[in-house]
């Protein structure tokens, strides 16, 4: 069998951490930020858990993660 390709684009996004979990980066927060508050900017800094919803299909694009 041919081994399988990892999506370029997942791989760039998505980290799969010791624990099993899916880390990705937080949306939103680019461009347009002048009508943002600045409470809702603060709290788009940093990483966070993929939701369950989409594990499934992270899963799929990164067969060897």
């Amino acid at each position: 069998m041919p081994k399988m390709k990892t999506k370029s684009s997942a791989k760039k996004r998505f980290t799969v951490r010791a624990s099993g979990s899916i880390k990705r980066g937080q949306a939103f927060k680019r461009h347009i930020l002048t009508k943002k508050t600045t409470k809702n900017k603060r709290q788009l800094r940093g990483s966070t858990e993929v939701a369950k919803a989409d594990v499934k299909s992270i899963r799929s694009m990164l067969p060897y993660a």
